[in-house]
């Protein structure tokens, strides 16, 4: 069977680069799982889609924790730890990463000894990335080695009818030219050896004692109330301004923010809203003179707390 995992933000088209890659398959007469997985991130947040693919019933569920092929839509993912583009990758896994850099400068970034693989230079443009799902499955499908260009062509046309016959054929377009630049690489994806489930370890549960409701229960029950719900919480990553070094070209990081929380003060500096900022580190890397940088959440709260008692 294989596992297949799609890494990249949301509004890049991984929902969708999933189910053609699913849909593909199952025109090959495979039996098929193909899914997002994301919670309440908006446009700008790290999200993941998986694929199964096998000729017998698949029975296994839930996300995929060892990849045959990890699929990195945008790198500015891979050293984001809340991404886990990583995660249960070992040797025998192919990563394919839409960069500019090559393939040995990733596999020197990784310390990875398996197969790294980049799109070509072309599908790399900041611009294209609204392509780049439909760009990632057409090289996915030549490195799974079982999918037929006429399959994922199919898969294309269907699941995109709906965006108009212009988006399809543009999408076709860069899928099938990703397609034929792998074709050196074809079938370089193995699927592992199916795990038995007497092997299975459960994971290490932590159980929460129960709690009145009173204590526990949401308190929001109006609309227009999102200023409450404090997204700065599932931050692993803060960013931090360096002042000195802003050229107060505010417009730049307060307009790539994806939920609006870098506001501007009297004196044209960006102040970032630490209770709404969910650290995607888009920002940071828009930054044009690079006065964002990006800090652990860990030791930015250990800080404060330093400062504080003193």
């Amino acid at each position: 069977m294989f596992r297949i995992r799609f890494h990249g933000r949301g509004g890049q088209g991984m929902k969708a680069a999933s189910r053609i890659l699913g849909n593909a398959f199952f025109i090959e007469d495979y039996e098929v799982q193909d899914a997002p997985r994301y919670g309440a991130e908006r446009r700008g947040a790290p999200i993941f889609a998986y694929v199964r693919a096998g000729r017998e019933p698949i029975n296994e569920r839930g996300i995929i924790r060892h990849p045959d092929l990890v699929i990195v839509a945008d790198d500015s993912l891979v050293p984001v730890p809340g991404a886990g583009v990583m995660s249960g990758v070992d040797a025998r896994t192919v990563i394919l990463i839409n960069s500019e850099e090559s393939p040995q400068v990733w596999k020197q970034r990784l310390n990875f000894e398996g197969h790294v693989f980049t799109l070509p230079v072309e599908t790399a443009d900041r611009a294209e990335l609204r392509f780049i799902g439909a760009t990632c499955v057409g090289a996915a499908a030549r490195l799974l080695g079982v999918i037929k260009r006429e399959s994922l062509a199919e898969a294309i046309r269907q699941e995109l009818a709906d965006l108009g016959s212009d988006m399809v054929e543009i999408n076709l377009s860069k899928a099938l030219a990703a397609f034929d630049s792998m074709q050196a690489e074809e079938g370089r994806v193995t699927p592992a050896v199916t795990e038995s489930a007497a092997d299975y370890r459960p994971p290490d549960w932590i159980d929460l004692e129960f709690e009145d409701a009173r204590a526990s229960a949401p308190a929001i029950h109006a609309g227009a109330t999102s200023v409450e719900v404090r997204t700065g919480l599932w931050r692993t990553l803060r960013p931090v301004i360096d002042h000195d070094r802003c050229n107060r070209c505010w417009w730049v990081c307060s307009t790539f923010c994806p939920d609006g929380a870098i506001t501007v003060d009297s004196e044209g500096r960006p102040q970032i809203d630490y209770d709404h900022c969910k650290g995607c580190m888009i920002c940071v890397a828009q930054c044009p003179p690079h006065a964002i940088s990006a800090v652990s959440e860990q030791d930015a709260q250990a800080e404060e707390a330093e400062v504080a008692s003193t």
